[in-house]
């Protein structure tokens, strides 16, 4: 029974099945294609304000490692891409520990961007160049009156 109803084929319309099944296919493709073009862009994005947080770590910023070391930087080499951390206390005696910049897991740095600066200059400027506004006039005193044009007194007419 099983097997007639498999072999039993009846034409029923299955052309105009086919490109609604497509035009789905491709409305799916086309999501996730747009997805992983968004992420994509979205973790650049983090990768890049990661690595300006880590070269924005100078002499006397705070660090945690990720191996969970906290100290203050004492000396930074751009060229190996390291950094010296002091650990420890007077007291207890300081350690010297050499690591890598990609080890910072947390940090008191802060990146200076220009563009967040020019912001503040652009704020500046317009508060500076705002027009005075004309002040109302005191109850005693009277306002000055413009003298009524000719399109004026055709308008009153």
């Amino acid at each position: 029974m099983l097997s007639a109803l498999l072999a039993d084929e009846t034409p029923t319309n299955s052309g105009a099945g086919d490109w609604v099944t497509w035009v789905i296919l491709a409305v799916f493709i086309v999501i996730i294609v747009v997805f992983f073009v968004f992420s994509s862009r979205r973790n650049k994005k983090k990768q890049q304000e990661a690595q300006q947080l880590m070269d924005a770590v100078k002499p006397g910023n705070k660090v945690k490692t990720i191996g969970g070391v906290c100290g203050i930087v004492v000396e930074v080499d751009p060229e190996e891409n390291t950094f010296v951390l002091e650990t420890g206390s007077e007291t207890s005696g300081k350690c010297y520990m050499k690591f890598d910049k990609q080890a910072i897991y947390q940090t008191d740095a802060v990146v200076e961007t220009p563009a967040a600066e020019t912001k503040d200059d652009k704020k500046e400027e317009e508060t500076a160049e705002e027009p005075f506004e004309e002040k109302a006039p005191a109850e005693g005193e009277k306002a000055e009156e413009k003298p009524e044009t000719k399109e004026e007194n055709s308008d009153k007419e």
